[in-house]
């Protein structure tokens, strides 16, 4: 069931690449925004970028040559140029196993490039898209310092060390043109900073869900383990005492023992009845249970049990008549289950009395017995007890167990009842 979770949990979030959601899912980003999941769901590195930075190259590429043709007055285009073009582009093919050596080449490729006086184009793009990779892999300060750099030394050659740079005879740059490439770069940090937020969020979100589904799959096991527990203790503590006073009059009392074996089957099989419930649960949980969960108006059967277990049991049913939630009658039945059977196990006592009452907005159970205990495990700190309170704290409700002044036992259960909400035309 955990792993079920978890596969939903996968397909709920963040973008369909992640997700492996259909081809016409929502478009929710592009796809490096996400590299660290499927570093995870991969169990190594992540997937080489080969489409995107294949994309980039040509129309860097293809993008210079345009730009070479507009700026005449600029370097023409020859081979250290295109090398330097095509290194810086393929460079981001390594930009989500190394972001920060694919920076730092990018940004001395750039460097080089608009320094030997080659048309400006979209040569920054690749490092704008290496920025990128680097702030969602957590460098933030080294983009900044990067970018600062990068426009720190343009400022240099635009102002002052073209004199000496090709091409021969290029005047200073404008500070238009430099606020201009500083609005760019802040732009570049802008996004960046943007998908970085975007994908924490994801991030958090994903593993909170992740941690919500194990949670339910561990009250789902949990819930299981209390039904099987009740249901086979309860049962099986019958069976225990039948077989017992079976043997004892199997040469004496043949027929006493007949009753003890005839009662042994059918705990067993009302037992089996109710374990295979609980397991076509699992095997189907989307559907409903073939029969219905036991609740409070099946006590005369475990009076009938209580009884063929030597336990003679007085129902005291006070001021409450309704029905109950079914969760709540669920809980009450084996509140009242588990608390009968640890008077057969625990108790000298072969009488016990069940009330069942109503106070306020909540249902009161109490379950008494007249002791001794015969047993350590009187005191109430195995598992029954446990998960009777965890049933009744599943609810809202409280479990109050212990023994009594007078030498006996007292199980004291407070169920709240949830009132219905029915609109005031319906009523």
């Amino acid at each position: 069931m955990a792993g079920m979770e978890e596969q939903r949990t996968r397909r709920c979030g963040g973008p369909p690449w992640a997700r492996g959601g259909p081809p016409g899912s929502r478009w929710h980003g592009p796809p490096w925004w996400n590299h660290r999941g499927e570093e995870e769901e991969g169990g190594g590195h992540p997937r080489w970028p080969w489409r995107s930075t294949l994309l980039l190259t040509v129309f860097v590429m293809v993008g210079s040559t345009f730009a070479a043709g507009a700026q005449p007055e600029r370097e023409p285009l020859d081979a250290l140029a295109r090398a330097l073009l095509l290194g810086g582009a393929l460079l981001l093919l390594w930009r989500q196993r190394y972001p920060v050596a694919v920076l730092c080449g990018t940004a001395v490729t750039a460097l080089v490039y608009f320094s030997a006086g080659y048309p400006y184009g979209p040569v920054f793009l690749t490092v704008a898209l290496a920025c990128f990779s680097a702030v969602l892999a957590g460098h933030r300060r080294l983009v900044r310092a990067v970018l600062g750099t990068l426009w720190t030394v343009h400022l240099l050659v635009g102002h002052w060390l073209y004199r000496w740079l090709p091409p021969d005879g290029d005047p200073a740059s404008s500070w238009g043109e430099e606020i201009a490439i500083a609005a760019w770069f802040a732009a570049i940090l802008a996004v960046s900073e943007l998908a970085r937020v975007r994908r924490e969020q994801w991030d958090r979100d994903r593993a909170e869900r992740r941690q919500a589904a194990r949670r339910r799959a561990d009250e789902e096991r949990l819930r299981i383990a209390r039904e099987l527990h009740d249901v086979l203790a309860h049962s099986i503590s019958v069976i225990n005492v039948q077989a017992g006073v079976g043997l004892a009059l199997l040469d004496s009392d043949p027929e006493q023992a007949r009753t003890a074996l005839t009662t042994i089957k059918a705990a067993s099989k009302e037992a089996l009845g109710e374990v295979r419930q609980v397991l076509d649960t699992l095997r189907t949980p989307g559907d409903a249970p073939r029969a219905p969960a036991p609740g409070l108006d099946r006590l005369p059967e475990l009076v009938e049990q209580a009884a063929s277990a030597g336990l003679t049991v007085a129902v005291e049913n006070g001021n409450w008549t309704g029905k109950l939630s079914p969760g709540a009658d669920l809980a009450a039945f084996r509140i009242v289950q588990e608390a009968l059977t640890n008077v057969v196990r625990h108790s000298g006592s072969r009488h016990a009395r069940v009330r069942v009452d109503r106070t306020g907005g909540a249902l009161r159970l109490r379950i008494d017995d007249d002791g001794p205990a015969t047993g350590e495990e009187a005191g109430g700190s195995g598992n029954g007890l446990a998960g009777m309170r965890e049933r009744a704290a599943a609810l809202g409700g409280t479990i109050d167990a212990g023994p009594r002044e007078d030498g006996g036992f007292r199980v004291l259960a407070v169920l709240p009842l949830k009132k219905s909400r029915i609109p005031e035309e319906d009523r």
